[in-house]
């Protein structure tokens, strides 16, 4: 959102002259600009103030081919998804849609009310498709199979560091946009900013140790 915000001032400044600008133009702009801001802040800020500054992710909604790859690198699968940082709940619905016993872990209390009202006139039961106001840095991913996660490349290897820990060797973990680094992936799809990777927790686990042993 931030970074569409600077495009609209980059393009007002190419279309208009920044110079002996009409007072109801410069108006108008100021009035844009700050409710630009005001949306994003409303949507991607709250529960800001929980997560250290080096966790934070604003929220930024995935594309209809970012869920579409998704749900291709998810086919075969079954059990519990965990989605991280659920947003408007588009993964979660279509995962469940999918058979999947998803959660969907949204610290955003705007965006989590929407998603549960949104479960809830869609007639989804809780035990098929929830949303919980919960940080997931502080919560034990062990009893999931299958993680799904659109976070900002700042903090994917963190994460990578808290899933090697406690995941199962049978999980799959999706990444959207921004692969692990150090991980091999086992399938992707997509290309682009719509790219997705499928990673096997037991072979990221045994490449892992063969690195860790090689630099011994």
């Amino acid at each position: 959102m931030e970074d569409s915000i600077e495009m609209i001032l980059q393009d007002y400044g190419r279309v208009l002259p920044t110079t002996r600008t009409h007072p109801l133009v410069s108006a108008c702009t100021g009035a844009l600009i700050t409710g630009l801001y005001g949306v994003w802040s409303v949507f991607a800020m709250p529960g800001f103030r929980k997560i250290p500054v080096r966790l934070k992710v604003p929220y930024l909604p995935s594309s209809k081919d970012q869920t579409r790859n998704t749900m291709k690198l998810l086919e075969g699968r079954t059990g519990r998804l965990a989605d991280l940082g659920s947003g408007d709940g588009r993964l979660v619905f279509a995962a469940s849609s999918a058979g999947f016993h998803c959660t969907g872990f949204e610290i955003n209390s705007i965006l989590l009310v929407y998603t549960r009202c949104k479960a809830k006139w869609r007639g989804l039961p809780a035990s098929q498709a929830t949303f919980v106001k919960k940080d997931f840095w502080k919560t034990d991913f062990s009893k999931y199979n299958n993680v799904t996660a659109f976070l900002a490349p700042g903090v994917i290897e963190t994460l990578g560091e808290k899933l090697v820990k406690e995941l199962p060797d049978d999980a799959s973990v999706i990444a959207c946009r921004f692969p692990f680094s150090d991980w091999p992936h086992q399938l992707s799809a997509g290309s682009g900013l719509d790219q997705t990777w499928a990673y096997d927790m037991s072979t990221v686990r045994s490449s892992l140790r063969n690195v860790s042993s090689t630099a011994v």
